[in-house]
């Protein structure tokens, strides 16, 4: 059974056929709900495009998916209410000319109004600044994100983030919606080793909370499920696959 939070994903001969021929295709995989999943690949191996497809943002030309029950590609939209993007390079950037507090309170304010119900629209605005106030504080915890420790705090502008504080930023303000999964690429890139393990620490914390995550990396973690996608000329195999090879 689903759990109420994270969403359960799962993939039958999922592929993506673009003009230049097939992008990613056979995918196929399950992940329960509050799993851990690397999508892991070389570089232009369609990953990106894998992960977008299985949040509902990209739309498939073969196979399906189901992501929280709700079939893909039919129920994009329906899919892209409960996934949340973190970092996605051209789709889900920070704005490096952004402070950390300003892009918080944006989101924070988005959420508010136009992830609210009718009813949480027509408190009191002091009480919606408060549960604002309170999303924010528990998405930067969620995140390991301790704005006391930015050179400028929360006036910290993006740009001065080190790589590893903008994806946690990135990841805590994906996390102000609740979402049942949460979505993140290039999860290695540019990280030294203690700091793609501090990452993946990050990933696995969210995911042992309930959000199921997605993660594309260079090389994933032994405890992760792994999807690998491959290029174009080659096929794509789960760590089960390839471990029965």
């Amino acid at each position: 059974m689903e759990s109420p939070h994270g969403a359960a994903v799962a993939a039958e001969d999922f592929g993506l056929e673009g003009p230049r021929g097939w992008v990613f295709r056979n995918v196929t995989f399950s992940a329960e709900p509050g799993s851990l999943v690397a999508i892991e690949g070389p570089s232009g191996s369609g990953r990106t495009c894998l992960l977008l497809a299985l949040t509902g943002r990209m739309r498939t030309t073969e196979g399906h998916a189901r992501t929280g029950g709700l079939r893909l590609p039919g129920q994009a939209a329906a899919v892209r209410g409960i996934a949340a993007l973190g970092p996605v390079p051209a789709v889900s950037e920070l704005d490096p000319a952004f402070t950390v507090a300003e892009h918080l309170n944006e989101r924070a304010l988005l959420q508010g109004r136009y992830g609210a119900s009718l009813r949480a629209l027509l408190r009191p605005r002091a009480e919606r600044r408060a549960v604002a106030a309170a999303r924010v504080d528990k998405a930067l915890d969620a995140a390991g994100l301790d704005l006391a420790t930015l050179p400028k705090a929360g006036r910290t502008s993006v740009r001065d983030l080190e790589r590893l504080e903008a994806l946690r930023l990135s990841v805590a303000l994906a996390l102000i919606g609740e979402p049942r999964l949460l979505a993140v690429d290039d999860t290695d890139l540019k990280l030294r080793d203690a700091e793609r393990d501090r990452a993946w620490e990050l990933l696995r914390s969210v995911a042992e909370a309930g959000t199921t995550v997605l993660a594309v990396c260079s090389e994933a973690p032994k405890d992760a499920l792994v999807v690998r996608t491959a290029p174009a000329t080659e096929e794509p195999a789960t760590e089960e696959e390839t471990a029965d090879a």
